[in-house]
């Protein structure tokens, strides 16, 4: 385990019915989610542990990332449900080609969010990642995202 990766673990906590906002990359930044197919497994694995393990307030799935800000479920650690949405959606990934190739690099980025206004801040900047990236010059023209704001 590198350092870095071993840093951002330092002081994570999982406190029920608390939101966060995750961030979490391909290996190597390979645009696996600019196939569409592989963007909806994701997305569809996101929307299988809705309100069980974690209400979403909103994700867009990048090309190469995915954030996703969401309220954690009661007895659900955030290590574990990470672990979970990326073992499901790589595995539903591979399948059709029997491939076992690494979708994601290891580790995550999280941060809690402490207010409503944060929680809204935050909710603005993950909506707006395609803009910034010069994906779309509008939201509306990015399918890969939701929130409940909208």
């Amino acid at each position: 385990m590198t350092a870095h990766y071993q840093n951002l673990r330092k002081h994570r906590v999982s406190i029920p019915f608390h939101y966060y906002s995750v961030t979490t990359s391909t290996l190597d930044r390979n645009c696996y989610f600019s196939d569409f197919n592989n963007a909806r497994v994701l997305i569809n694995t996101l929307r299988a542990i809705e309100d069980i393990k974690a209400k979403t307030i909103c994700f867009v799935v990048m090309p190469d990332h995915l954030h996703w800000l969401f309220q954690l479920q009661d007895k659900v650690p955030l290590a574990r449900l990470i672990q979970e949405v990326k073992g499901k959606s790589s595995y539903l990934i591979n399948k059709p080609t029997c491939s076992k190739r690494k979708i994601w690099q290891p580790g995550y980025y999280d941060s809690l969010i402490r207010s409503e206004e944060h929680l809204l801040g935050v909710s603005r900047y993950i909506i707006a990642n395609p803009l910034r990236a010069g994906i779309v010059k509008s939201v509306r023209d990015y399918p890969f995202w939701d929130c409940i704001y909208l």
